[in-house]
């Protein structure tokens, strides 16, 4: 319901297991898939390694909404090709962000999951030098850190005084200066180069 109320989206699908998952997904090839991590037959990681693992052919992107809040389905889901990993409490906006990111081939993780995520990344850390060519601005740098602390584009700019779409001109150029492509990734360079800690 959420998101078949949103004017640029459409539910073409509601499947009961996964195997039901998999044909329906290849059959009508949608923008974005959205999966439990529990499913019948079979579940939700070995639906994303099928429609979007490695070595698939023609990927599609998928999004696991889910209720089950533990390390190892998140790394599980992000290895098998998972564009996007919510908890079910995330709340309505954040699932229509995340269905959005995907469509657009970015990547969200819902915030309290990305801070535990990025912490275990940056574990044996090997500073990242700013880029020499193009360093960030202050205020780029304060975007990065809230990034890095799992922070939505809306409290960024909450959190900054600054509009919606100021927010999303800083992450694109942070994004152009790292060479990344998702805010994922600028949260991983935050971490690596100790810019948040």
């Amino acid at each position: 319901m959420i998101l078949d109320a949103q004017p640029d989206m459409e539910v073409v699908a509601a499947v009961a297991d996964g195997a039901e998952a998999v044909s329906e997904a290849r059959r009508l090839r949608p923008d974005v898939c959205l999966l439990d991590i529990r499913m019948p037959k079979l579940d939700g990681l070995e639906v994303t390694r099928v429609l979007a693992g490695p070595g698939v052919e023609n990927p599609l992107r998928v999004v696991i909404v889910t209720t089950f809040d533990l390390d190892e389905y998140v790394y599980g889901a992000l290895r098998s090709g998972a564009t996007g990993f919510l908890l079910k409490d995330s709340g309505p906006t954040l699932l229509i962000e995340a269905v959005r990111a995907a469509a657009a081939g970015d990547a969200l993780v819902s915030p309290s999951i990305t801070v535990r995520l990025l912490q275990h990344l940056a574990q044996p850390r090997r500073p990242a030098a700013l880029p020499a060519n193009d360093p960030l601005t202050e205020r780029e740098l304060d975007v990065v850190r809230l990034v890095a602390r799992g922070r939505t584009n809306q409290e960024v700019a909450g959190e900054l005084f600054v509009s919606l779409s100021t927010v999303k001109t800083h992450l694109g150029s942070i994004q152009a200066k790292l060479g990344v492509r998702n805010r994922v990734e600028i949260a991983a360079w935050a971490w690596e180069s100790g810019v948040v800690s």
